[in-house]
């Protein structure tokens, strides 16, 4: 049998087409001018740069929001020169997709499970993620960039909120 004869192999794992390449490089942009908005904190690297992920997680797929996310957060941290050390952006960028991916669950509820999305979300990007800080700066560090990571959540998400619920029922998004 010949390679153009075989059946397509259905257990391979799904592509990224071309599209979401597309949707990710425009969103990782509009984060990467996002990260040039700071909030100002004692960590440095609390900006606008997650609206957009949060925002994709909902339109087009909790993948696409985790990619950008957690790119948009690595260019806002590294812009500032990583004050938390590499590892520890890494880590936080990772906990900020998880956050997109409980974002995108909760929000495709529809109606008021949105609201509830981005109360869910701001409490576990800026209460239980900020406690990765611990371990470097102890409960003061914690305690002094809360707030600011409270209020970087919660313009983030608003944002993303009210943009997805203005166009959730336009072709923009199909």
């Amino acid at each position: 049998m010949s390679l153009s004869e075989r059946a397509p192999d259905r257990t391979a794992t799904p592509r990224v087409s071309a599209r979401q390449l597309a949707v990710m490089a425009i969103f990782i942009a509009l984060s990467a001018v996002g990260s040039l908005v700071k909030i100002p904190s004692p960590v440095g690297s609390v900006g606008l740069d997650s609206a957009p992920g949060f925002f994709a997680a909902l339109a087009f797929g909790p993948w696409v929001g985790f990619v950008v996310i957690a790119v948009g957060h690595l260019l806002g941290s590294a812009i500032v020169g990583f004050p938390l050390t590499l590892p520890v952006h890494l880590a936080i960028a990772a906990g900020m997709g998880a956050c997109a991916l409980v974002f995108r669950w909760l929000g495709r509820r529809g109606g008021i499970w949105l609201v509830v999305a981005v109360v869910v979300t701001t409490v576990l990007n800026s209460v239980a993620l900020g406690l990765i800080v611990l371990p470097i700066g102890g409960w003061g560090l914690y305690v002094a960039a809360l707030p600011a990571l409270f209020l970087g959540a919660v313009v983030n998400l608003v944002i993303a909120a009210v943009a997805y619920y203005a166009v959730r029922d336009s072709k923009l998004l199909r």
